[in-house]
């Protein structure tokens, strides 16, 4: 059987059969749908911040549920741990209303709404930062060149978030794609890690010193971020066969090459 992926870019992987698609436009989400009629779906399509970021992840978010809805289509849609403001002292359950207090918080939130509101048979999946790839991921970038001295990025200390390894993620991921769980569920790392933290445990994976990692506090900043969006994702691991661990799980690496 072939796989099918629906990407902006086409690495080499001649078991999968490769499909650019903006999932913005509804007419072509829908014809796709309606030509490859896929069983199950993953969606993982996003934009942080700029221009569009919020048509891709709401209208996008819609035009995808709506078109697995109509198809028959098993969904699984992954959201955002920064649905919440970080208030809590407690890691956040499914039940927990969320708040989100910026920009791509509240476009996440909306775009899980659309998703279950069109597609009330979807499992909306919240998750945290993601590291530990075959090559380094955005986290990881960031963390390397403050490491060597190439940015003067500062990493919070009162910032906390659950990270998640990469490949236990994407293994959850198609597990649950097979599964009939539906609404919320939370599937992020069972540690609670501060920006700051990670930042060092990265470099230490990649052989870098912590010498240029500069540290600060949400407080000082002048920014408004939730500081502790950590999820509590007891429901997934009694689901789930695959094992979901965190950034102590990190495998160490030469500096600047990907792991095996």
């Amino acid at each position: 059987m072939t796989a099918t992926r629906l990407t902006s870019a086409a690495p080499a992987a001649p078991a999968l059969e490769w499909l650019k698609l903006d999932v913005r436009d509804d007419e072509a989400v829908a014809d796709l749908f309606a030509r490859v009629r896929p069983a199950a779906v993953i969606h993982t399509a996003y934009r942080q911040q700029g221009a569009g970021a919020w048509s891709t992840n709401v209208t996008g978010s819609a035009n995808v549920a709506a078109a697995a809805a109509r198809a028959g289509t098993r969904l699984v849609h992954v959201s955002t741990d920064l649905v919440f403001d970080g208030s809590a002292t407690r890691p956040y359950s499914e039940e927990d209303e969320p708040n989100p207090v910026g920009e791509y918080g509240r476009s996440k939130l909306e775009a899980e709404r659309e998703v279950l509101g069109a597609h009330p048979d979807a499992l909306v999946v919240r998750t945290s930062l993601m590291v530990g790839g075959p090559e380094p991921g955005t986290q990881e970038r960031t963390v390397l060149a403050a490491a060597r001295g190439e940015s003067e990025i500062v990493f919070f200390e009162d910032e906390w978030r659950s990270p998640v390894l990469v490949d236990d993620l994407a293994a959850a991921l198609v597990e649950l794609s097979g599964r009939s769980e539906t609404g919320l569920l939370h599937v992020a790392g069972p540690e609670a890690v501060s920006r700051y933290e990670l930042a060092c445990r990265i470099a230490t994976a990649h052989g870098l010193p912590l010498s240029s990692l500069r540290r600060g506090r949400i407080a000082n900043s002048g920014l408004e971020r939730a500081p502790r969006c950590v999820l509590d994702s007891t429901r997934a691991r009694a689901l789930l066969r695959t094992p979901i661990r965190g950034v102590s799980e990190l495998d160490p690496v030469a500096a600047g090459q990907p792991r095996p």
